[in-house]
């Protein structure tokens, strides 16, 4: 018979093999090898001619380790990387004359994976990264349309601050909300000369008017000849347009607020010599890499202080931020915006936010933060930490006059107009050194010590809000003439008395058993750029009730560039459980810095902050929260998505998602209601689930792993912990339509999860037979009496039996156009289930689909009614009466198959954004202090987490809109990792209430895999043994 048959399946079965083993062993040498040719940008026609030719390509920053000529670094990279797909772009600007330590180079899309390894593997090479664009708006008198997004589309270039408010325009709009905040105008006209305000006058009429002082204002320009300045020095134009002139008016404006001499509008130092940086175009858009050029250029020609009011979320633009770092290094004192996007909290920008810089928020003119200014606290450090004070310090900043483009005064409001009052202050502190002494004791910490220590503090705005307070010009004239280098904290006070001051602090007591309060402080350095922290920091208590205060202290190894960081974790002893009271007293830190040049010895200082604490009995069981911070991702660095498409200005998750920033009125909400709340950044394995009534998961993107689930199912159904879930929108398809293309970058912007990451939350809720799904609700609804607003919320797919489940009609609009909630012809509402609380074992679950009605951000109604109502269920066993009516009981379960439920993207690297996936499981320092270290409690050593089961999507998809530095880097060990963990099954053998045991969605494919394989094997013996038979028998004739 023939066996045609039996060798094409054996040949067929190994063609995957084949297939496999040449894309294993792919030579990338195989590219055809071509010598790059440079680009010289030299003119608008040019470089949009370039851009066209190069619609398919983005351009990287290459960073290099050593400042060299361009050339060099050009001829090096053609000597080393003979690759085809990348070009030089060469850039002629003033810094074309000095050393730079990076090239720009556009890479083609096609090519771009290969040839970014390539880079990296060269040795002179420090990283990669792309040529981020920034862009800024001014807000027009009537215009509407704020920040970077506007109708659910991004405009082109980053996100950054509005410039300022025009004169014309009476309120402020904050950047990511439909808020309007209305003020009235009782402005004293007398007061339009802010100098007056801050005594400038005292100072002038000494001689002290800022001559000798080179200001480099990073702006949009400023026009040749203009009147109300007298010394000009330089003008430079970074952009691709061919003038050097302010067609837009506000870098002007900020010159004069600095140096203007005119007596409508004066200025603080009319004699500082005035260095126009022009880094924004007609349009305000700039790039990275014009950025670069300028610091370096402002660094090579010693400017002495630095305006640059701008300012956005990406801290991660590691060529910018740390360039930043560089500029200061070199003595030279920032001063920058700290944003235009309040009244939100967790906002503040870039490069205000760096210890380094000179942060500086609004005020208006009766001493109120004005509406539009920025709030902290800073959001690097979260999830594991606790943000810094930010901003440093306020100035006035609403209805401040300046000149107009030719001639003639205006006001404008922002933070960026309240930034150059700052520097224009700094150039006239800075001109009371005499120039020969002044960089042995001006830089940019000595300067901010005089600053925030001789500034008013407010009566009535929070530490992080208001920093150290207003801005004082005679106090830190007074502090800066008898200036001794040393070093400081600031702040340099933490007390738990001084209310609202010191919120949230002030809000709540410490005591026993609670998780561990972080207080992070900035050390300024003004002895050296470089310091160190010579001994560990000391607890010096003033009576022997101090000695319940246990504190750990964090800090940085190296301070630098003259500034650090020192977190205290402060916890009362449990022999302190009865106590009540007041705990005050000292930390004392030890700082030195190498001699100074001409010095034998090194520079010591001892650095002090003063604590006043208050003090509790531990509270019960039943009024303690906990909120778990650790499974919330933020942007940046990855896409993630706002949590409600009413929302058409901002399409971006980034205020930090935390108690003290855009979930601050939640905070005070629960303490004014009588429970304490404490916050956990690491694993669920890391709390003791016996001292907490509720455990509270608001708008949580990140994934859990197994021993989450497992210790979280065992807390509630036998340590009776209560659990409160408030999920948001989770849907495939409208991720992929919510893709944005950034024409600048010419890459793509898709989201990594959608505003909740639903199936980890049903990977989590399973034990208890618990899933949300994928629609996408709006719509009003009326419960308890009370009216509520449905943003964006999600549907609950399964409830167990015996449980409450609360249904109401709403329009689902994930069939719509997914980034715009608009209602199509034919849609109608749909019964969905949106709120459901069930008893399970010893304790109690309740879960909600949306959260935006406890989210400060884009809150259109509150739903703290409810918050309430669910937390005496779940932490008392109270249940309200219209909550739990007979009519919503369930008497059967709602159930669905698994493999209804919403499926994770298979094209997103989530690794790269995540906390748990790819990473090991270990309870951080904002865990209590008995399991810092471990994996938590009653679990053994450490161990790494899994790889994400995942629904596939067409794998072309961007999974970020950029990437940072660190990520290209390294991003060839992350894939490795990724590879080497094992799929996580959402299988639940003891799922509540399920009607049948159905496999999850691995498991078929794997049995076919595996009865496959058996069937070859059979099949591969059967045949050796006809051989074997064939064999013998012509053996024997």
């Amino acid at each position: 018979m023939p066996q045609t048959p039996q060798k094409s399946f054996f040949t067929l079965s190994f063609i995957p093999l084949l297939l496999v083993y040449t894309l294993i062993h792919f030579d990338s040498s195989l590219y055809p090898q071509v010598e790059s040719e440079p680009f010289i940008s030299s003119s608008p026609d040019d470089w949009q001619h370039h851009q066209k030719q190069l619609s398919d390509s983005r351009n990287y920053i290459v960073r290099f380790y050593h400042y060299r000529d361009a050339d060099n670094h050009w001829n090096y990279l053609q000597d080393n990387l003979k690759f085809k797909g990348w070009q030089w772009i060469e850039r002629k600007n003033a810094a074309a004359r000095f050393p730079t330590d990076f090239g720009l180079v556009a890479i083609n899309e096609s090519v771009k994976e290969i040839l970014l390894e390539k880079f990296i593997e060269l040795n002179l090479v420090k990283d990669v990264s792309l040529d981020l664009s920034y862009q800024r708006k001014v807000l027009e008198e009537k215009s509407e349309k704020i920040g970077a997004f506007a109708n659910g589309k991004k405009r082109p270039g980053k996100i950054f601050t509005a410039m300022s408010f025009s004169e014309g325009q009476n309120y402020a709009v904050a950047n990511t909300s439909k808020l309007k905040i209305s003020w009235n105008r009782h402005l004293l006209m007398q007061k339009s000369q802010v100098t007056s305000l801050f005594g400038a006058h005292a100072l002038w009429s000494k001689g002290i008017t800022g001559a000798k002082v080179k200001m480099a204002i990073f702006d949009t320009g400023i026009r040749a000849g203009h009147l109300h300045f007298r010394n000009i020095k330089e003008r430079t134009n970074w952009t691709n347009e061919d003038t050097l002139n302010d067609n837009v008016g506000h870098g002007t404006f900020v010159a004069g607020v600095i140096a203007g001499q005119d007596e409508e509008c004066l200025g603080f130092a009319p004699d500082t010599e005035i260095y126009a940086f022009r880094v924004f175009t007609d349009a305000q858009v700039s790039y990275t890499s014009w950025f670069l050029d300028a610091f370096n250029y402002a660094i090579a020609t010693n400017m002495d202080v630095l305006n640059l009011s701008i300012g956005g979320p990406d801290y991660l633009d590691l060529p910018f931020v740390e360039k930043v770092c560089e500029l200061t290094a070199n003595n030279m004192i920032m001063v920058s915006a700290i944003g235009n996007d309040g009244p939100l909290y967790g906002t503040l920008n870039n490069p205000a936010d760096q210890s380094d810089v000179i942060g500086v928020g609004a005020i208006d003119y009766s001493d109120h933060i004005a509406s539009f200014s920025s709030r902290g606290m800073s959001t690097w450090e979260i999830p594991h930490g606790y943000g810094r004070v930010k901003p440093d310090l306020v100035a006035y900043g609403r209805e401040i006059m300046g000149p107009k483009i030719n001639t003639g005064c205006k006001r404008l409001s922002g933070t960026s107009v309240a930034s150059p009052v700052v520097a224009g202050i700094v150039c006239l502190l800075v001109s009371i050194i005499p120039e020969n002494k002044r960089k042995d004791i001006l830089n940019p910490a000595s300067v901010k010590q005089a600053l925030v220590e001789g500034a008013t503090k407010l009566s009535g705005p929070y530490l992080y809000e208001q920093g150290a307070g207003r801005v004082n010009l005679l106090e830190s004239y007074e502090i800066l003439k008898s200036y001794k280098p040393r070093a400081s904290i600031f702040p340099g006070v933490l007390d738990y008395t001084d209310c609202p001051y010191s919120w949230p602090f002030c809000r709540q007591p410490l005591y026993a058993g609670a998780m561990p309060v972080i207080f992070n402080a900035t050390i300024l350095n003004g002895m050296g750029v470089i310091g160190y922290v010579e001994n560990p920091p000391t607890w010096h208590p003033s009576n022997d009730e101090g000695n319940l205060l246990s504190i750990r202290f964090t800090y940085s190894d190296v301070i630098w560039p003259w500034s650090g960081y020192l977190a205290l974790h402060m916890q009362i002893k449990e022999e302190g459980a009865q106590f009540s009271g007041e705990i005050e007293g000292y930390i004392t830190v030890k700082i030195y810095s190498p001699p100074a040049v001409g010095e034998k010895s090194r520079r010591s200082s001892t650095c002090v902050l003063h604590l006043k604490l208050q003090v509790i009995p531990t509270p019960p069981r039943s009024v303690r929260i906990l909120w778990d911070q650790f499974h919330s991702i933020k942007y940046p660095p990855g896409y993630i998505p706002i949590d409600s498409f009413d929302v058409r200005n901002d399409m971006l998750d980034w205020h930090g998602d935390h108690l003290h920033t855009n979930f601050h009125s939640l905070f005070d909400m629960l303490r004014d209601a009588g429970y304490y709340i404490e916050t956990l950044g690491s694993p669920l394995t890391c709390f003791d689930a016996n001292q907490y009534g509720t455990l509270l998961l608001v708008d949580l993107e990140d994934e859990y792993f197994p021993e989450e689930i497992k210790k979280l199912r065992d807390d509630v159904i036998n340590s009776g912990l209560g659990l409160v879930v408030f999920a948001d929108w989770y849907n495939v398809d409208a991720m992929v339509k919510m893709r944005l293309f950034d024409g600048n970058t010419h890459s793509w912007w898709t989201p990594v999860t959608g505003g909740a990451n639903v199936p980890a939350l049903n990977d989590l809720l399973a034990t208890f037979g618990i899933a949300f799904g994928d629609k996408i609700l709006n719509g009003d609804y009326v419960l308890s009496s009370q009216q509520n607003r449905y943003a964006s919320g999600t549907d609950i797919l399964k409830f167990p039996s015996g449980g409450y489940l609360h249904i109401f009609p709403f329009l689902d609009i994930s069939e719509s156009t997914a980034t715009q909630n608009v209602v199509l012809p034919g849609m109608t509402k749909i019964d969905s289930p949106i709120l459901g609380l069930v008893e399970v074992g010893g304790g109690r679950v309740a879960v909600y689909g949306d959260s935006n009605c406890v989210d400060s951000s884009h809150m259109v109604t509150d739903c703290y009614w409810l918050l309430k109502k669910i937390l005496d269920f779940t932490s008392r066993n109270k249940k309200d009466p219209v909550l739990f009516s007979d009519s919503v009981r369930q008497n059967t379960p709602l159930y669905v198959d698994n493999k209804k439920l919403p499926s994770r993207r298979a094209d997103v690297n989530f690794s790269m954004y995540s906390s748990v996936v790819g990473k090991e499981l270990i309870c951080g320092r904002d865990s209590k202090f008995e399991v810092w270290g471990t994996k938590g409690y009653n679990l053994p050593a450490r161990g790494k987490n899994r790889r994400l089961p995942a629904n596939d999507l067409d794998r072309g998809l961007n999974s970020t809109f950029e990437t940072p530095v660190w990520l290209i880097s390294d991003s060839a060990q992350r894939n490795v990792d990724s590879i080497e963990n094992k799929y996580w099954s959402s299988f639940y053998k003891d799922d509540i209430d399920m009607p049948l045991l159905v496999a999850s969605h691995w498991f078929v494919p794997a049995i076919v895999a595996i009865i496959g394989l058996m069937l070859l094997f059979w099949r591969m013996q059967k045949r050796g043994r006809r051989r074997r038979f064939s064999s013998g028998r012509f053996t024997n004739l």
